[in-house]
């Protein structure tokens, strides 16, 4: 962990390296409030400072409090140096943002207990970050593809809808069926069913656009959004990812599966209003076009 140190007296800088790297920490001192602020405003900002409340350019309440004002910037555990032991002016500075304090003269032993505090507080907070990253994957991704859930796949046709609106932009949709995706599970088991359908969810998000959106709409149905596509693009991305899916045969314990698709396509006009709904059921009844026409094929349909 990186731990910035802001102190204008040479002496103090010098001893608090010398601890704090010791410790095993990594440091970058700085010998004004204007240099602290900048340093925790970099790329690669540390998540700890030890700030000496009375600095030339800024003081260490100052900094406290520009840094909580910021609202995206990662979490920075702050502990202010101060000559000043009267319970105000530490009330001020804890007002002020601090996480912590240390009263100038201090012992060696008494800034690794606050250090090592700092630390703990900044571990279970990166801790809580990947759990609430983890939840909320789980509530808009699919399960067992990884690709966006229903609702979610719905939720980002419905930005994309508006987007296109406002912006006089087209957005194609896809929606695509596994052929005959009953016969494997009857055949071989859901568990080869399941691994049939990781496959082939991961070669259609590898035969999209990077900024395509693809989700599982529900069973072997799979519904792809495609911004700035008008119907001839749209059509050539479903052909794209029907090709992609039966070009390698998927591996399975009792021999190989070709995978084909039916798919349904087709776009929103630009600058025209139409609901996400509305698009799905025209995409849907082109797939179903595509299934009587034999299969393994793409059919296009116009919103009305």
């Amino acid at each position: 962990m990186k731990i910035l140190i802001a102190d204008d007296e040479a002496n103090v800088r010098t001893l608090l390296n010398s601890i704090v790297t010791r410790l095993g920490y990594e440091v970058e001192a700085v010998n004004d409030g204007m240099a602290a602020w900048m340093a925790l405003q970099g790329p690669d900002a540390p998540q700890l400072a030890i700030l000496d409340w009375l600095m030339p350019e800024m003081s260490g309440p100052e900094i406290c409090r520009k840094v909580r004002q910021r609202t995206h910037a990662p979490y920075v555990y702050i502990i202010l140096l101060t000559a000043m032991s009267k319970l105000d002016d530490l009330v001020a500075g804890m007002e002020a943002g601090a996480d912590d304090y240390i009263v100038k003269p201090f012992h060696a032993q008494q800034l690794g207990v606050r250090l090592r505090a700092g630390q703990r507080i900044l571990d279970l907070q990166q801790e809580l970050l990947t759990a609430q990253k983890a939840l909320e994957i789980r509530a808009t991704h699919d399960g067992l593809t990884g690709l966006l859930s229903h609702a979610a796949i719905l939720e980002r046709l419905t930005e994309e809808l508006n987007r296109a609106e406002r912006e006089m932009a087209s957005v194609g949709v896809i929606l695509l069926d596994l052929d005959h995706f009953k016969g494997v599970n009857d055949t071989y088991g859901h568990m080869v069913g399941d691994q049939v359908l990781k496959e082939s969810a991961r070669r259609m998000a590898l035969a999209v656009r990077s900024y395509d959106m693809v989700g599982r709409y529900g069973g072997d149905e799979f519904l792809i959004i495609a911004p700035g596509c008008d119907a001839e693009a749209t059509v050539q991305l479903a052909e794209r990812v029907s090709r992609e899916l039966a070009a390698t045969s998927v591996m399975i314990p009792n021999g190989n599966i070709t995978i084909t698709v039916s798919a349904g396509a087709t776009a929103a006009r630009a600058g025209n209003k139409i609901e996400s709904g509305s698009i799905v059921e025209v995409s849907d009844r082109a797939l179903y076009r595509a299934k009587r026409a034999g299969r393994n094929q793409v059919k296009w349909l116009m919103p009305e």
